[in-house]
């Protein structure tokens, strides 16, 4: 048998009308007499099975396109499975409590099998309701034919023959429901699968067709990789203002972080920078804290590009906010060797660190804030509050501390790797 729901009066014209119960586990009316023409019938119908369920597969062709292309593609086992299903049901009513658990198992397989196959539901308990009008409509055929003075005792066996049809039809739809939620799960594990293998880079080249059609990405494009840590739990969902809208991008939720995969659209290279007003969050929110990485080209250097979105992540201060590693490259530097930053942020701000904390603080700030402003002590002492001669005399301070001088190049820029390792790795 097979299901679909819809209204018995759907079912083809000519199959004879019967009684249904409205209510379930109604006891039915069988005596003696009703059982014996309930089973010479069902005997009858045991011997002729194969044209049954030639019947039945007609009727399918006939009613349920889903089951006109199964049959189509492969006849020998739609039939076969037609054939398994009327015999354990007219099994049933030759023999209720020996024949129900084969019955049951019958029904559960074939819901699950067509949930595999992806049969839509409505068909599969549309075939179940045909089968059972088929097999009552046998059963009044062979009866009137046998002795049609035994029809009307039929009226007796309606509610279970019906019950029957009902329970199988809710069985299917349970194995079908929890099945097709098994399936679900399997893809969406597999899916996990796939994302986690592009961004750890351990996923298989041969897998990458399969990736791409899994993620809806393509295989060959430019992509980057923004890495999603702090905030509200749906962090996702908070970050989307680092991503343009109408962007393609696949999130994957990683232990530490979540990792959007953004398809870049035409020649961009990269993502907007987020402190344009166009790419700027809505609503800041507070501890969110995104690290947008640099394009790579093709899903098979997802990989490099979630260690790039990490480098970035990891220079966002503690209280949230986007960085791009564009933007933070020497950041980056220090970032990608910690150790070795922070051998540099000592070997040059050792002297200023040892101070006391008021005066350490005073000298590294008017540093900072002098190199933010271009070296101009100008305008370095209009954001600090004071003259710009204090400002100088800071830095001729920093300067006979630490040995070395802001007017030498290869100086300077030790000052300013030594600052920001300190800034990012909290040196």
């Amino acid at each position: 048998m097979h299901h679909a729901v819809r209204s018995r009066a759907a079912i083809r014209t000519g199959l004879t009308p019967v009684p249904r119960p409205r209510t379930p586990g109604v006891t039915s009316l069988i005596d003696a007499d009703a059982l014996r023409v309930l089973h010479r019938a069902a005997r009858a119908l045991l011997d002729d099975l194969p044209d049954l369920t030639d019947r039945l597969t007609a009727l399918l062709r006939e009613q349920e396109p889903a089951y006109r292309a199964a049959l189509t593609q492969d006849p020998t086992a739609t039939w076969q499975e037609a054939h398994r299903s009327l015999r354990h049901s007219v099994a049933s009513l030759l023999d209720p409590r020996g024949a129900r658990d084969a019955a049951r198992r019958c029904s559960w397989r074939i819901g699950a099998a067509r949930a595999e196959q992806g049969l839509p539901l409505d068909a599969l308990l549309h075939a179940f309701r045909l089968g059972g009008s088929l097999v009552w409509q046998r059963l009044v055929e062979e009866t009137s034919r046998a002795a049609p003075e035994d029809v009307r005792l039929l009226v007796h066996v309606a509610a279970d023959v019906w019950n029957f049809v009902d329970e199988h039809c809710t069985l299917v739809a349970d194995a079908y429901r929890q099945t097709e939620w098994q399936i679900g799960r399997r893809r969406e594990n597999r899916v996990r699968q796939l994302a986690a293998g592009l961004l750890d880079g351990t996923g298989r080249i041969a897998d990458l067709p399969e990736a791409a059609r899994a993620l809806g990405l393509p295989e060959q494009g430019r992509y980057v990789v923004v890495a999603v840590t702090g905030g509200p739990p749906a962090r996702p969902d908070a970050a989307r203002a680092a991503v343009p809208p109408g962007s393609r991008v696949h999130w994957h939720a990683g232990a530490d972080a979540d990792y959007g995969i953004v398809l870049l659209a035409g020649d961009h290279d990269g993502l907007p920078d987020p402190h344009q007003p166009e790419a700027a969050p809505r609503v800041p929110v507070p501890g969110l804290r995104v690290g947008v990485g640099s394009p790579v080209d093709g899903l098979a250097a997802v990989g490099d590009a979630r260690r790039l979105a990490d480098t970035a992540l990891a220079i966002c201060p503690p209280a949230g906010g986007t960085v791009r590693l564009a933007d933070q490259l020497p950041a980056a530097l220090v970032v990608s060797s910690p150790e070795l930053g922070r051998d540099l942020a000592e070997k040059v701000l050792g002297p200023l660190l040892r101070l006391d904390s008021a005066d350490r603080e005073v000298l590294l700030d008017t540093l900072t804030t002098w190199l933010d402003c271009d070296g101009s002590a100008q305008r370095a002492g209009e954001r600090l509050y004071c003259h710009r001669n204090t400002v100088l005399n800071r830095l001729r301070r920093c300067e006979q501390l630490t040995g070395r001088s802001l007017a030498r190049p290869a100086d300077l820029v030790e000052f300013t790797l030594a600052l920001t390792a300190r800034r990012v790795l909290r040196a």
